[in-house]
């Protein structure tokens, strides 16, 4: 029969690899020792059991303590227990085990032929107690852990086994490991015997200290690390750890501060570019001490910032999920107002560090919050990534927000917030990649090539060329030309992707609340559309029109996307946008004309678009019946939007020079002007007049009255009748912005009356009518006469 196969694995060759020669010896040494150590115990104990069968006829055996071994015998034991369990085969130890728990077979009486378990007979002769048979319990020392050393060789006694005894640790440490925490602590406080209980004042003493120490080594930890970052890099760890603070009494507090120090440090400390992963190359090469020194500190920075975005998503899942943790120290109460320090925190992030790693991260996790249900969280978070895409110049920060709003906006099945929508507009994108075909054709600078140097130029106006062209490439390098490149090519794929969201809500969601917010957007960047686009979208924005279903606000921005598209590269389409006339010159009268008057500053601009930029296609019957309309609807509205309307008719009158009929009161022509009538071509607003200018001219705000004069004088550039240069160079848009009246103060404020006193005073009675003067007269002298016989009705009976 074969023997068995050792259970142990052979090592590989590999790990024979790192094994040194003489660990080797020292295991194969080892093995032979323990082998020959297990042979003499086992000897020892058959010695034993045939000293037990010959003495148990004899004599009655004692208890197994009584026997006094010889000292050969413990000697030897007394080496064998000084060895190494580990040294011994697993299946010799359990043997020995088993051996050691048969105790009583060495005990009981062998010369009985009873079996060892039989019940005892009544009448039988009585042996020994059972309680001498059992083996007396010594009193336990304690034993102390050894650690086992190298063995030492020596010649004579072979092989010497070392060993010491492990250090003790203070309890203290496992006291507090076992102690509970948090929760644990007051959900065993019935359990475990706690001391006094302690009075409202003295918690509140107590937490006031415990917080105080906490502050304290927070701002130590902090300044540590801002004085040197490079060398106190490892103490942004044991700030980070106090993110899991676990003292009831201090812990939402303490958390709270530690993500507000750590943004502000990691703000301070981050460097101006983004940190990448070493190669396995540059790993193993051999650097200076400052270079490994600034590998470890940004391998650890980035280490940390990781570790830190990873908390305080952790803590905005807890809070929506509402998970408690067992060892949390934090109630569910507390998990909204970390939640919130720990959005403002990332929000911060956002803004602050767009060029550093992990960005796009904390973009995925900053735009679903946008879409919260909570207003104070969701506005957070929308103004934080409004700042982003205002101060991002590049456009890589733009192109990853707009990427994850249009996943979740398609996710969401178009049923979200419309300021989701409405961040889009901060987007600053001017020009994209549209005329690639001019652009491709213009002329570029080339180099010439060695052949036409060497065929046209001499040696020295060679050296002197390759001079100048590496000069030419360092200037070109200067003038950042590809970033200017990568710039238009992220805006135009931005703007791809902010009118795929556009047309998909136009095409699948037109009775969302996201149109109004699509119509702004679309009003914004109609100008940016690809050509191709023009027709399709313009007869949606004219079957929205139609349909009746949108608000004046709504409807407004229509009429601004479609003629933006028409004023920019929809000049060359042949396209007659006459109803959109119609709708806007019907619309003016149903303006808000109250505080909420914003959708004011969307007509002028359309009636720029509309009128000023296209004049050539506006005939004078549609520019004089806009321009009456205009003025009647500047007597409702407040001073800042009349400001603005009067503006717009300067500039009207200033394009359309023939508008000056209305500023005279005779009939132009046949026919009755029709105010009611919502066609401006046919409304014969030629037998008319501006008559609401002579109302204005007496308006209590004093630009309102300044315009109404120059528009009544026709508006002149020069002379008595024209207006500042503050005034004239403006904007309607900007006088609108510039005289809103805000936090309802008057703009511009009103001059205080004056303290000055009057240089004379009236003497004596002053009535301006002589015959009041002497009846009044009259009756003080009846009165001084016979001051009881003052009778007014006397007057007037006698008078009858």
């Amino acid at each position: 029969m074969a023997p068995p196969r050792s259970k142990k694995r052979k090592p590989s060759f590999r790990r024979l690899l790192k094994t040194s020669n003489v660990k080797l010896d020292n295991k194969l040494k080892n093995r032979q020792f323990k082998k020959e150590s297990t042979d003499k115990k086992h000897r020892k104990e058959q010695k034993k059991l045939r000293a037990a069968i010959k003495d148990a006829v004899l004599k009655t055996p004692l208890p197994l303590e009584r026997y006094k071994k010889r000292p050969e015998d413990e000697e030897e034991e007394e080496f064998v227990e000084s060895l190494p369990i580990d040294m011994m085969d697993e299946d010799d130890l359990e043997q020995i085990k088993a051996l050691a728990q048969k105790a009583s077979f060495l005990t009981r009486d062998l010369s009985s032929s009873g079996p060892v378990h039989a019940k005892k007979r009544k009448g039988e002769q009585q042996g020994p107690e059972s309680y001498e048979k059992m083996p007396r319990k010594m009193q336990l020392t304690e034993e102390k852990e050894v650690i086992h050393l190298l063995p030492i060789k020596d010649k004579i006694r072979g092989l010497i086994p070392q060993s010491m005894e492990k250090p003790v640790e203070p309890k203290k440490a496992e006291e507090e490991a076992d102690a509970p925490t948090g929760l644990e602590q007051f959900e065993n406080e019935d359990e475990a015997v706690t001391g006094p209980a302690l009075t409202p004042q003295e918690q509140l003493k107590l937490r006031t200290q415990k917080l105080t120490d906490r502050k304290l080594r927070i701002a130590s930890l902090g300044s540590d690390i801002l004085s040197d970052p490079t060398i106190n890099i490892k103490k942004l760890k044991e700030l980070r750890s106090m993110l899991m603070e676990t003292d009831p009494y201090v812990a939402v507090t303490v958390r709270k501060l530690v993500m507000v120090s750590l943004m502000e440090v990691f703000k301070d400390i981050v460097p101006s570019y983004r940190i990448r992963p070493l190669t396995e190359t540059e790993k193993a090469s051999k650097v200076k001490k400052e270079t490994q020194q600034l590998r470890e500190f940004e391998e650890g920075l980035v280490s940390q910032y990781k570790f830190y975005l990873e908390n305080l998503e952790q803590t905005v899942k807890d809070w929506k999920q509402k998970k408690r943790k067992r060892s949390e120290a934090v109630s569910l109460q507390s998990y909204k107002g970390l939640a919130e320090v720990a959005i403002r925190c990332i929000c911060e992030l956002l803004v602050a560090l767009p060029h550093f790693n992990f960005h796009n991260n904390i973009i995925v996790m900053v735009v679903p919050l946008m879409n919260d249900s909570i207003k104070r969280v969701s506005d957070l978070c929308c103004e934080a990534v409004k700042k982003l895409l205002k101060q991002d110049k590049q456009g890589q920060a733009s192109l990853g927000t707009v990427k994850v709003i249009s996943g979740l906006v398609k996710s969401r099945n178009y049923d979200v917030r419309p300021e989701l929508l409405k961040v889009l507009l901060c987007l600053r994108i001017k020009e994209v990649e549209v005329k690639k075909d001019t652009d491709d054709t213009a002329p570029k600078k080339k180099f010439m090539n060695y052949k036409d140097k060497k065929k046209n130029l001499s040696r020295m106006q060679r050296k002197w060329k390759k001079a100048e062209e590496k000069l030419e490439k360092e200037l070109l390098e200067a003038e950042a030309s590809e970033n200017k490149d990568k710039k238009l090519k992220l805006h135009t794929e931005t703007l791809n992707i902010v009118f795929l969201i556009y047309f998909r809500i136009l095409k699948k969601a037109q009775k969302s609340i996201l149109l109004p917010s699509v119509l702004e957007g679309l009003a914004k960047f109609a100008h940016l559309i690809n050509l191709e686009f023009f027709d399709d979208l313009l007869n949606v924005l004219q079957h929205l029109i139609q349909s009746g279903d949108l608000t004046y606000r709504e409807s407004l921005h229509c009429i601004q996307t479609a003629f933006n598209i028409l004023s920019g590269q929809g000049d060359v389409l042949n396209i007659d946008p006459l109803k959109f006339y119609t709708h806007l010159y019907k619309t003016l009268l149903k303006l808000n004309a109250g505080a909420s008057n914003d959708d004011i500053s969307i007509v002028l601009r359309c009636l720029d678009v509309m009128l000023t930029k296209r004049r050539k296609q506006v005939t004078l019957q549609r520019a004089l019946a806009f321009v009456k309309r205009l003025s009647t609807l500047s007597l409702h509205t407040l001073p800042n939007a009349t400001v603005g309307i009067l503006a717009s008719n300067r500039m009207l009158i200033h394009t359309f020079p023939k508008c000056d009929i209305l500023l005279d009161n005779e009939a132009q022509g046949s026919g009755v002007f029709l105010p009611e009538l919502d066609e401006p071509e046919y409304c014969n607003p030629q037998n008319t007049a501006l008559w609401e200018l002579h109302t204005l001219r007496k308006h209590y705000h004093p630009v309102v009255r300044r315009f109404a004069v120059h528009l009544c004088a026709g508006a002149p550039s020069e002379g008595s009748g024209a207006l500042t240069v503050q005034l004239t160079r403006r904007h309607p848009v900007e006088l609108f912005e510039d005289y809103r009246a805000k936090d309802m103060t008057f703009n511009p404020p009103v001059a205080a009356p004056s303290t000055k006193k009057k240089d004379y005073f009236t003497i004596g009675e002053a009535l301006l009518d002589d015959k009041l003067k002497q009846q009044i007269d009259c009756v003080l002298s009846a009165e001084e006469e016979d001051p009881t016989s003052l009778d007014f009705s006397a007057v007037q009976t006698s008078s009858t």
